[in-house]
């Protein structure tokens, strides 16, 4: 069996002495593993860099088989994160988020929006609310998206602030009022025509995306059988489909895929936060007093708004 394919590496790790097991994204075969021969050569080692793109032919005997990649580069993005800790830790999250799917499955939309996002990982105001989108994205693959679009109690499409928990419909101020401490926010980005354009996302506005997302995703990637775990604290792993066994890492089953993402998030966020208090520090006089936590770090503002359970 042989396919070539345009692709984003995501991750990489060693095998044996200098081959590689490498991870990639496709917008046909969707997260697919495959082993570089000679893949930490210095040759190839340039190439094989989590955020560049690539073009990848994988050859197998079997379509159960890992299988070999070969492949050329196309666009290299890595020299430019080193500087940026917002782009590096953005892509470990892709990494973790991404692995909330199945392997193999073809993704072709997520696929392009997240080249898109990779174009602007170093740019912290411009990748956070793309990588709330994502993860509703990736929601939304997982089928469980969200509707965003009208009042689930009224049916009108303006001034939509809540999200219901129970059924991810949007919910307007109007009527969700009364049930405002059950309710997840809804932010201004996340509504088509609610942010007026040339204005600003505010950090809180971030905050709330990324709470509404994680909030969801944790629910539906639990009952895909993402968060088992065995009785040494060892990830049981889902039904297995083809090069699972060959792709996990010894820290992903230590930690398992739900606990990776959440870590993840939370160093992003932290980085995030950083720039925004740089460039918006308005955004943090609310977030400060409400925090008893050294905002110096970034950490203050995490968990922040927490999801309603």
């Amino acid at each position: 069996m042989e396919w070539t394919s345009d692709a984003l590496i995501l991750a990489t790790r060693k095998h044996g002495e200098a081959d590689l097991i490498v991870e990639v994204m496709t917008p046909g075969h969707g997260r697919h593993l495959g082993m570089v021969r000679a893949g930490r050569s210095r040759r190839q080692v340039s190439a094989l860099q989590p955020g560049n793109s690539v073009r990848a032919t994988w050859k197998a005997r079997l379509g159960s088989q890992l299988g070999q990649f070969r492949i050329e580069l196309l666009t290299a993005r890595t020299a430019g994160f080193l500087a940026s800790p917002a782009a590096l830790y953005g892509l470990q999250h892709l990494a973790a988020l991404l692995r909330l799917l199945p392997e193999r499955d073809s993704h072709p939309a997520l696929y392009e929006a997240l080249l898109i996002l990779c174009d602007h990982l170093d740019e912290p105001r411009i990748a956070a609310p793309l990588m709330v989108k994502l993860e509703l994205q990736v929601l939304s693959e997982l089928g469980f998206g969200l509707d965003l679009e009208r009042c689930a109690a009224t049916g009108r499409a303006d001034d939509l602030a809540y999200v219901s928990p129970k059924s991810g419909r949007a919910v307007s101020r109007e009527a969700g009022q009364p049930y405002h401490d059950r309710m997840l926010p809804l932010p201004g980005f996340l509504v088509e025509g609610h942010r007026q354009r040339g204005s600003e996302i505010s950090f809180r506005d971030i905050l709330a995306g990324f709470d509404l997302a994680s909030f969801f995703l944790e629910r539906v990637a639990e009952g895909h059988g993402h968060a088992r775990r065995g009785p040494q604290g060892v990830a049981k792993a889902s039904p297995s489909s083809p090069g699972r066994e060959a792709s996990r890492d010894t820290a992903q089953q230590a930690q398992g895929p739900l606990d990776s993402l959440s870590a993840t998030r939370r160093a992003l966020i932290a980085a995030y936060g950083k720039t925004y208090r740089i460039e918006q520090p308005w955004d943090f006089l609310e977030i400060d007093a409400a925090s008893d936590v050294d905002p110096g770090d970034g950490s203050s503002t995490l968990g922040l708004v927490g999801p309603r359970r």
